[in-house]
């Protein structure tokens, strides 16, 4: 049955001079709104031991617009800030629920530029999107089709360090499930190979079932190391350093797309050719904590990869397991069941009593895949 799910769709835009100017400044009042309320929530609990609601954080927001010292903050539009607010309050539902860790400040310069637009906040017909406080649309480079219909409830523009410019349209959109399927399948996270599958699929793994991993930060390696190494000779404050300094996070913006682009081909197959589809339960926040395999982890982004099987099988009416994460998937036969006692990471194949050859990659997903359905 079909489902209606709210789906982010991602543009680039480019902005005119003076749209752009009207961002910053939205993009520097949204930081300073969620930084004071911060600040007046953490001072209000050490010093009087209560907490700061929204209701409260929003009227002091109104009497900040009356002081001179803040009155530029009503020059922008009043729901960014509100929507900041708003975020704030959820961050702190998460750390009182233990969800999360206490909000942290918003850096001018490591934090991430956004304002968040709700319906009132702006106006979409036609494939025309306009922004409040804005005479003329943006000018949006529509690289695919919005559901037919589509009536956007959130739009939130943002732009990266390396100076790129995107609007995210939050909007409802229908989501068919595919046809069954009795195929399944196991999935082993590596590093060599980027993932094994219990079995192959064709065009999109080998003949051992195995995708291979691009390493993408390693393929730019070099790239990055020259462009790092630019801005530590040019002035500390220099427009020179800046533009330096953007040159060093386009090619960090190069290696996320490029990974994120391979992630959702390889995700999206695996959910489209299988009904069930298991995976290991692995602890990467842990992992990384081997120096000599940390930046290999990193760069495979098992965290991502796991994110969208999720979302994807869920959408497409597709069944997604979880293994333990201390499931000796690499030790067991899969053919007798028999358990080594040692299984080194260097050995990638070896030979069990009962005469099967293995891969120990090939074999961990058998394994993977045998142990959700037993525990399903």
């Amino acid at each position: 049955m079909a489902q209606i799910v709210k789906r982010a769709f991602k543009f680039r835009f480019y902005p005119t001079p003076e749209q752009a100017d009207e961002l910053a400044r939205t993009f520097g009042c949204v930081r300073l709104v969620y930084n004071k309320a911060l600040q007046e929530r953490t001072r209000a609990y050490r010093s009087e031991g209560r907490k700061v609601s929204y209701v409260e954080s929003s009227a002091a927001l109104t009497e900040w617009k009356r002081t001179e010292e803040l009155d530029f903050l009503a020059e922008v539009s009043s729901v960014p800030l509100q929507q900041a607010l708003r975020h704030l309050q959820t961050a702190f539902a998460n750390f009182f629920a233990q969800r999360a860790g206490y909000p942290a400040f918003k850096s001018r310069k490591k934090s991430r530029l956004s304002a968040e637009y709700t319906r009132s906040a702006f106006r979409y017909h036609d494939g025309r999107l306009t922004l409040a406080k804005m005479d003329a649309p943006l000018n949006i480079v529509w690289s695919r089709p919005l559901p037919e219909g589509a009536d956007p409830s959130t739009v939130t523009v943002s732009k990266d360090a390396a100076g790129r410019w995107s609007v995210s349209i939050l909007c409802e959109d229908t989501v068919r499930p595919l046809d069954p399927t009795s195929d399944m399948v196991g999935v082993d996270a590596g590093i060599t190979a980027l993932v094994t599958l219990s079995r192959p699929i064709p065009g999109v793994t080998d003949d051992d079932g195995k995708v291979t991993n691009p390493r993408h930060e390693r393929a730019d390696r070099r790239r990055l190391a020259r462009a790092q190494r630019i801005p530590a000779r040019k002035e500390k404050g220099s427009a020179n350093r800046d533009r330096a300094r953007v040159k060093v996070a386009r090619v960090h913006a190069r290696i996320t797309d490029r990974r994120r682009d391979v992630l959702h081909k390889l995700t999206t197959a695996i959910v489209r050719e299988n009904q069930v589809v298991v995976i290991e339960d692995l602890t990467v926040r842990n992992l990384v904590k081997n120096h000599s395999l940390a930046r290999a982890i990193s760069d495979a982004s098992w965290r991502q990869m796991r994110t969208m099987l999720e979302y994807k099988a869920q959408w497409y009416g597709r069944e997604l397991l979880v293994v333990d994460r201390w499931f000796p998937s690499s030790k067991l036969c899969s053919a007798c069941g028999a358990l080594q006692r040692f299984m080194p990471l260097n050995v990638r194949d070896w030979v069990c009593a009962c005469g099967v050859v293995h891969d120990r990659d090939v074999n961990a997903a058998k394994n993977i895949l045998a142990a959700g359905l037993a525990e399903r």
